[in-house]
């Protein structure tokens, strides 16, 4: 009889990450927090500029001038105009502005700190304008590029990436209020790239940077994503299948925008010189919103509330009209060059996308529809799922509809994944 064979020894379990020491830790805290409250401030700064801007474009001047503030005309010849002066200003600027935008994402490398007033400057007119894009990428950009160049400078022996994190940190907990969306976007982040040391360590000083921008947005502005929607009474069998399937329709909606993307680059770059791009992409713009109403032009952040606070206002059709227009708009908006982030117009593209779904459906509470509507569009514009699940949730501020938000990003992301995404490689291609 053969004598057993000897069992093969047991696998070592896998060694926990080194913590770092708390003192290293707590030298960070400082750099972090100050880190946070000027990316904060220069997110304000950008933002009330803009704001002022906007009032002497879209009131002060069509006032004067004895014609419609948001008369057809009126949008057609603004938007034509901020393209326009958005392409003479890129030509101008050194660095034009940085990298094509069709092919940043929202947290890149560090560009050139001389890039930075460049960037900020055609941010602010194009927020100013009505261009359907947010502040989040290029605020985010440059926040970044000035955390790295000044980190860089200030302690020299400090890792290179420290610097990207706090800046990107501090800019998303500004940008949503809070700094859990700027922990949950770096946990994907880190996620992606495993390094030396335990999550919660490297996350430390991120987080310290977000909760300072959070809280000094917070105590200036004030910042409030709430939608003030009907309150939700609480799951029921039939509004699990609504949740799925509005949830799919956004992503399908989203998924439409991200194939278009390429195509409308490469029609773009055909016109080969930027200011005519520019210049045709404001039109377009313009022509978009006369026919969607002025609430589709902007980021959408005020405009969504406007639509929101009367969720039986407008027909299903004219709702369905503002979530492809905006789309449109976006995937135009980000294609011909303009600068902006692209989480702001899909929020308003979910949000008439849901109230749809409840106007031709009226069993289907609004504040499900609505957040269902906005986890689609971002799962399939972002890729990035707790940052989806996190938007959808705050909108309603209802914590009854995070069952069926989790159930409905389970379709929604078998749609997404694998496919391609909204940003493009330096040849035109859509990233995978």
């Amino acid at each position: 009889m053969a004598a057993p064979e000897p069992s093969a020894p047991p696998s070592p379990a896998p060694p926990h990450p080194a913590a770092a020491p708390a003192r290293r830790l707590a030298l960070l805290v400082a750099p972090a927090i100050a880190v946070g409250v000027v990316c904060a401030l220069i997110l304000l700064g950008v933002s009330l500029l803009a704001e002022r801007l906007q009032d002497v474009l879209w009131e002060t001047l069509p006032d004067a001038l004895g014609v419609g503030r948001f008369s057809s005309l009126w949008m057609i010849v603004m938007l034509t105009a901020t393209g326009l002066a958005v392409g003479l200003a890129l030509r101008a600027v050194p660095g034009h502005g940085g990298p094509d935008p069709a092919t940043t994402g929202l947290v890149d490398a560090p560009m050139r700190p001389g890039i930075v007033p460049g960037l900020l400057l055609v941010t602010v007119l194009a927020l100013a304008g009505g261009v359907s894009l947010g502040p989040e990428n290029p605020i985010t950009a440059a926040n970044v590029a000035l955390a790295y160049w000044l980190g860089r400078r200030a302690a020299p022996g400090a890792p290179a990436e420290l610097w990207v994190a706090l800046a990107a940190a501090g800019t998303i907990g500004a940008l949503f209020g809070t700094p859990i969306a700027a922990a949950l976007i770096l946990s994907e982040t880190l996620a992606s790239q495993p390094g030396p040391g335990a999550f919660w360590d490297r996350l430390f000083a991120p987080l310290a940077a977000g909760t300072a921008g959070a809280l000094t947005m917070s105590l200036i502005a004030e910042p409030s994503f709430d939608l003030s929607l009907p309150a939700y009474s609480g799951p029921h069998w039939g509004d699990l299948l609504a949740a799925l399937l509005i949830a799919s329709a956004g992503a399908l909606l989203g998924l439409l925008a991200v194939y278009a993307f390429p195509w409308a680059h490469r029609a773009f770059r055909a016109l080969r010189y930027p200011v005519l791009a520019l210049t045709l992409g404001g039109l377009t713009l313009g022509l978009l919103g006369a026919l969607g109403g002025h609430l589709t032009l902007f980021k959408g952040l005020e405009e969504v509330k406007e639509i929101a606070g009367d969720p039986d206002g407008w027909s299903a059709g004219e709702f369905a009209v503002m979530a492809v227009v905006k789309t449109a708009a976006l995937v135009v908006a980000a294609t011909c060059g303009f600068r902006g982030g692209r989480i702001f117009p899909a929020v308003f593209a979910g949000v008439a996308l849901g109230l749809c779904a409840h106007a031709l459906v009226g069993a289907v509470p609004p504040a499900l529809a609505v957040s269902c509507g906005v986890l689609g569009m971002l799962l399939a514009v972002t890729r990035q799922g707790w940052v989806s699940l996190f938007t959808a949730a705050v909108l309603v501020s209802d914590a009854s509809v995070l069952p069926l938000l989790c159930a409905a990003t389970l379709p929604a992301w078998l749609l997404v994944t694998g496919r391609a995404q909204m940003q493009l490689d330096g040849e035109g291609r859509a990233l995978r």
